[in-house]
């Protein structure tokens, strides 16, 4: 039987999931990435005044003065994308989620049992996206997962693009090479030296040809833009991730330096330990502060290996801590992105590094992982986190007090800390 697989695509989909969350957003430019200082995600209305990811926000403003650019909210885009791949499932469970804006489908044999045609299927998906979420989507349909995504990227924004057997041709002859899924500018370089330069050229070279000049992964490929579905749509969930950010906002603002970096250094935690979770470790983290008024400073901080461990990082963070905290102004929130995250497995230690420290530190976090697992998170912490738990935030304090005041409530069970943090405190 001929697989029929669509690939579902969000549009701009960081800046949608904002736009969603807030209507007044909706037709306006909208850019995240504001905690950097550039672009990490634009609306198709900033991208018509030639906004582009990556671009400094200063170069934005001069493109664009009217955009409005926010900070980027993983945990938001996280959610939003756990609903979407929801909404897949409820029409085949075979989903494959490629990324946190992509995923796959596989629909094959499911238009008996639902007794519709597998184009109103992808077409059922796209529109409970876009009705339950407020986000648009672009979908691919076609018989094989190369095919599927170039047909999402077809047309963009909000495209529904069906790819068929006999017009695939039609498809990748207008289809340069660097543009299909899977072909970098290296390989269409290479390419290019025997005359193949769009999807086309290359489908139409013999099998004979392909296996003397490429490797399996690009052998796979071929047969994937000639209608032959040789890739699997996996359904294993996503258990890693690109990025991890986290951030808190506290209440009232201070101007006190201990205070505004333990908040730092509470989430630099809670950010290490999300990784650490999922085996992942980093060597490039951006910090951040929010103003009173609104305006961001942030930093980014490259390392010389790769690290699951706050300890590795908190003291760099510390000296140049300086360079984000000004002590006349007010600050409400502070943040952290761990950016290329990479397996735990592939941390070496560099040259002047001691083996022995690594292994202790591994040791000292594993069994903090394991005391949180049994008393809950933060039972131990890093000493320069400690100001926050000794001075609360106002919203928690008077969310407490107005629990103890509600009578309808029975019993309240607050966290206990055991006051024994591991790490001298960072002093300012």
């Amino acid at each position: 039987m001929q697989r029929v697989i669509a690939h579902i695509d969000g549009d701009a989909f960081f800046a949608a999931c904002e736009q969603a969350v807030h209507p007044e957003y909706r037709g306006q430019p909208v850019i995240t990435g504001q905690e950097r200082g550039i672009v990490a995600a634009a609306s198709y209305e900033a991208k018509r005044y030639g906004v582009q990811r990556g671009v400094p926000l200063w170069e934005v403003k001069k493109l664009c003065p009217h955009a409005i650019i926010v900070p980027s909210d993983y945990e938001t885009y996280s959610l939003f994308s756990q609903r979407m791949f929801e909404c897949m499932r409820r029409v085949s469970p075979i989903v494959e989620e490629y990324g946190i804006d992509e995923g796959f489908v596989d629909i094959t044999g499911l238009r008996g049992p639902t007794h519709r045609s597998y184009s109103q299927l992808a077409w059922q998906m796209k529109q409970t996206i876009q009705q339950e979420l407020g986000i648009s989507v672009s979908v691919g349909l076609s018989v094989s997962k190369v095919l599927a995504k170039l047909g999402s990227k077809w047309k963009k924004p909000n495209g529904f693009t069906v790819i068929l057997p006999q017009h695939i041709s039609t498809y990748t002859t207008a289809t340069p090479t660097e543009k299909v899924w899977g072909i970098g500018h290296n390989t269409a370089a290479y390419l290019a030296k025997f005359g193949i330069h769009t999807a086309a050229d290359f489908a139409k070279q013999s099998e004979q040809w392909v296996h003397r000049h490429t490797h399996k992964p690009f052998q796979e490929l071929w047969q994937e833009l000639n209608g032959q579905s040789v890739w699997e749509v996996h359904t294993a969930a996503k258990t890693s991730y690109q990025s991890i950010s986290k951030m808190k906002t506290f209440t009232p603002p201070s101007s006190n330096r201990s205070y505004v970096f333990a908040q730092l250094s509470k989430n630099i935690e809670n950010a290490f330990i999300k990784a650490r979770r999922y085996d992942l470790s980093t060597k490039k983290i951006v910090v951040y502060l929010k103003q009173h008024n609104f305006r961001y400073r942030s930093l980014e901080l490259v390392f010389n290996r790769l690290t699951s461990f706050p300890q590795d990082v908190l003291t760099t963070v510390e000296h140049q801590f300086h360079r984000l905290f000004q002590p006349t102004i007010l600050y409400r929130a502070t943040g952290v992105i761990l950016v290329d995250l990479r397996p735990m497995q592939q941390v070496q230690m560099n040259l002047f590094e001691s083996p022995i420290k690594l292994e202790k530190l591994e040791q000292i976090y594993a069994s903090i992982d394991a005391l949180a697992k049994r008393y809950g998170k933060h039972t131990v912490m890093h000493g320069s986190s400690l100001p926050v738990v000794q001075a609360p935030d106002q919203r928690i304090t008077e969310r407490q007090r107005a629990m103890m005041n509600n009578q309808l409530h029975q019993t309240i069970y607050q966290r206990k800390f055991l006051g024994m943090p591991i790490f001298t405190p960072i002093r300012p």
